[in-house]
């Protein structure tokens, strides 16, 4: 297969994109990596299915180093938040393995408005909390619950190929009692060890399956090159702003980027 230079200009942008937004907001960058590489793939005639896969699996790849990178920004600017986002990635990363062997069974259609629909959920739930400030914790932050959310949070990122940052941001500020920042800070932290167990998952479900030229299993080097390149100081520069903007500010930012994905997924959008 030859690659036109604009699905490299293509991987490039998402790596900036991608990046900025996973350190500036704690995401991962997956909810831009996955469907803007699945929209390139399909440009140059990748088959849905296959697409899909690849772009969930690749994300995984590049969450690792991107996530890191903001996650050690923020640990330098906020105190208290490694060992929650530790525990939280431990039991993330078994459910990031599981998450990642059920997709690879699913249609890419069924990916989709699994992504979509989720997508949507988080934006409308931060969109109506846009005023809260910090919230009393409504459940204890222990053992059980650490696994609970992690195994879930995880679980969903190895489905869908994100971080989990999305979902985990919501769980801390609504229901475990974190600042917004420091829920950005935790997630950047669980997200670079997540991201581990789905992206170990797709290389062994794509090994000897996938037939997208230079790559191991459902991960794409070329793919991962390119975007994590970017990706990774673009994430470190994006943490660094994430501490100068105001959190309301960072929310609006933060809901307006889902709903778009969300609806370009549910492909109400074109």
């Amino acid at each position: 297969m030859m690659f036109p230079i604009e699905y490299f200009i293509g991987l490039i942008l998402i790596g900036i994109c991608a990046g900025f937004a996973s350190g500036l907001l704690g995401v991962g960058g997956g909810f831009l990596i996955v469907p803007l590489q699945y929209f390139l793939l399909k440009y140059i005639g990748v088959e849905p299915n296959l697409a899909m896969l690849i772009s969930i699996g690749t994300s995984l790849a590049i969450i690792i180093p991107t996530a890191f990178s903001g996650a050690y920004r923020h640990t330098k600017s906020l105190d208290g938040i490694v060992k929650p986002g530790l525990q939280l990635g431990i039991f993330g990363i078994v459910g990031g393995a599981v998450g990642g062997f059920v997709a690879s069974g699913l249609p890419s259609r069924t990916l989709e408005i699994i992504f979509g629909c989720l997508l949507l959920f988080v934006a409308i739930k931060n969109i109506v909390d846009l005023n809260k400030e910090r919230e009393e914790a409504k459940i204890p932050f222990n053992l059980i619950s650490c696994a609970v959310i992690g195994i879930l949070v995880g679980f969903a990122s190895g489905l869908l190929g994100i971080g989990g940052g999305v979902f985990l941001i919501v769980i801390l500020t609504a229901l475990l009692g974190f600042s917004l920042i420091e829920a950005i800070g935790t997630s950047s932290i669980f997200i670079s060890l997540t991201a581990i167990g789905g992206f170990l998952s797709y290389i062994v479900s794509g090994w000897g399956v996938s037939t997208f030229p230079y790559s191991i299993g459902y991960v794409s080097i070329i793919n991962f090159i390119l975007i994590a390149c970017f990706s990774v100081p673009f994430a470190s520069f994006g943490a660094k702003m994430a501490h100068k903007v105001p959190q309301k500010k960072l929310k609006i930012v933060f809901s307006v980027l889902v709903v778009y994905m969300a609806l370009k997924m549910l492909g109400i959008l074109p």
